[in-house]
């Protein structure tokens, strides 16, 4: 009987300890999920918003020769490599000078600083031979035709070129270190440049000259430029009469005739530039020249 309780008192004591070691593991796993439960909801980060990853674009850096409406200006890019810059000369042309060629004296001389200060320009920058030929062209026929306009402005008013005394001969603006007149530009420089057209480009205040274009010569464009200026000047009945078997010529073509006969025949040359089919027959005779201001 004595072992029997023994027994029980052994069987008791295990039970016991098996349902406390329940009751710890419970409450020991209870505790470990509050305190992970709690730690998640932490005061300061509950009350941090959360944020979304931040996703950063780099930009692609904008060319500098946009215009406002953000286009890249073609203008711009092109002048950008010119070797001089004409635009004081080409705001003046638009300003004084019609579609038709027909020059506002007047305006030019309210403004004649403006374009003593473009000729000041020129004479700090003149050609160097790095320059290319487009270059060279676009400065000196608006050499030209801006020396000619202040020739005509330092003799205003006058009814014609030929009022002025020895108006090519006139050494009045100086290049760099060198004294220049007109002569000096059309026969020594302009015309050694193999390039006919240009007779068209520059011109010497007079009616029957080729009409004085409202924009300035500029390398990029000069091709595009002298062939205008060749085709409005033949395709003009006051300058010149062309049919396929006649010809009724500017004198230009009899003084600089030469210049014209580079690559064959003077008919050759008005063949680029006219619609009409001149023959290798054709009559010629060449107009009187009406050396009337070009106003």
């Amino acid at each position: 009987m004595y072992m029997k309780n023994i027994y029980l008192i052994f069987i008791l004591i295990v039970l016991c300890a098996c349902s406390s070691t329940k009751r710890v593991t419970e409450t020991t796993t209870k505790e470990i999920t509050v305190v992970v439960a709690n730690t998640t909801k932490d005061s300061t980060v509950e009350n941090t918003p959360i944020q979304e990853p931040v996703t950063k674009t780099l930009e692609t850096p904008k060319p500098n020769n946009l215009d406002k409406t953000g286009d890249i200006n073609v203008a711009t890019n092109t002048k950008s490599l010119e070797a001089f810059n004409h635009d004081a000369w080409n705001r003046l042309l638009q300003t004084h000078v019609s579609n038709q060629g027909n020059v506002d004296y007047k305006g030019f001389k309210a403004n004649r600083k403006t374009l003593l200060d473009y000729i000041s320009a020129l004479s700090k920058n003149t050609p160097s031979d790095g320059w290319k030929k487009e270059d060279k062209l676009a400065y000196w026929i608006n050499t030209y035709n801006a020396m000619t306009v202040d020739l005509i402005l330092r003799n205003y008013p006058i009814k014609s070129i030929k009022d002025i005394k020895d108006p090519w001969d006139q050494r009045f603006w100086k290049l760099g270190n060198k004294w220049y007149n007109l002569n000096d530009i059309e026969h020594v420089i302009l015309r050694k440049m193999d390039e006919p057209r240009i007779h068209f480009g520059i011109v010497c205040a007079s009616f029957s000259c080729p009409k004085l274009q409202n924009e300035a010569f500029t390398a990029s464009k000069m091709e595009s430029q002298l062939t205008k200026a060749t085709k409005e000047f033949l395709s003009d009945s006051n300058r010149n009469q062309i049919t396929e078997n006649s010809l009724e010529l500017s004198k230009i073509f009899q003084w600089f005739s030469k210049d014209f006969k580079q690559n064959g025949s003077l008919i050759d040359f008005l063949n680029l530039y006219t619609d009409i089919k001149i023959s290798d027959k054709a009559k010629k005779r060449f107009k009187d020249y009406n050396w009337d201001l070009n106003e």
